[in-house]
């Protein structure tokens, strides 16, 4: 039986205009035990400043490792989502990303197909992802980090082809990174889903979606940035729970939601479930 534990996407701070370190600070004050920091190529101004909270892959990886530390957080795993279908960008940084992770301490490197190339046919496409998967798993196997493929895009958006994806590369460092919110709002079912998963789980988005925006745009789009308060949307989480509870892997239920706010309301309303 898995151990579920508590965490939060680092883009609950997205709109304070603060740095990674402050989100982390948050996070630890909130009473979250892990971060996902998300990571980028190169250098852009918002993040170079202060005020937003994505690190570079430029900086020290142990930049994330010591800011973990002095808080008392642990890293879930890296938001590193590249576009596997183009792998002119994602073969480089999900390698560069994988070793960050494995600098810095993230046992998990979350990714999803992103936007095809709109010349491309399906079958190219899965072609192009093998392509992909067999150069970062490559580099994850001999560092012990983990990829997370998410349910996001045009071919995720239902099981089988979240399924068709998964085997497309037969290696022990991919895993699904579940999220609750993408599912329902692609028009699924997130709970049979994530059962169909679960041995495969190796991290999870705990992701609200809310009644207004199920009413608006389930089953017209294929994900979403972020969710509501966990607790004040559609999603079953003493489901969730239960479910994780019997994946063969321990998991972190990562908080994907839009405000500081929502991530304190969400975290005290899921701990129910945890110590029930």
């Amino acid at each position: 039986m898995g151990k579920i534990s508590l965490g939060v996407n680092m883009e609950f701070v997205r709109h304070d205009d603060k740095s990674f370190e402050w989100g982390v600070e948050k996070a630890a004050e909130l009473g979250y035990e892990y971060v996902e920091p998300m990571v980028h190529w190169g250098r852009e101004l918002l993040s170079e400043a202060g005020y937003f909270h994505s690190v570079s892959m430029l900086d020290d990886p142990y930049r994330i490792r010591r800011v973990c530390q002095r808080a008392g957080v642990k890293l879930s795993g890296l938001s590193a989502h590249a576009p596997l279908c183009k792998p002119e960008v994602s073969v480089e940084y999900l390698k560069q990303a994988v070793r960050f992770a494995a600098e810095c301490g993230a046992p998990v490197v979350n990714t999803d197909e992103g936007p095809k190339p709109h010349w491309t046919t399906i079958e190219e496409d899965h072609v192009l992802m093998r392509y992909t998967l067999h150069e970062a798993t490559a580099v994850a196997e001999p560092r012990d980090v983990l990829i997370g493929l998410e349910p996001h895009q045009q071919y995720t958006k239902t099981p089988a082809g979240l399924d068709r994806v998964f085997a497309l590369v037969d290696s022990p460092a991919i895993g699904i990174n579940f999220d609750t919110g993408n599912s329902y709002i692609a028009g699924q079912d997130p709970i049979e889903w994530l059962r169909h998963v679960k041995d495969r789980l190796i991290h999870l988005h705990a992701k609200d979606i809310s009644v207004a925006q199920s009413d608006a745009e389930r089953g017209q789009v294929t994900g979403t940035p972020v969710g509501c308060a966990c607790g004040e949307g559609v999603i079953d989480w003493a489901k969730v729970v239960e479910i994780c509870k019997t994946a063969p892997r321990d998991i972190v239920m990562s908080v994907e939601c839009g405000t500081v706010d929502q991530a304190a309301r969400s975290i005290r309303f899921l701990r129910q479930f945890l110590t029930a």
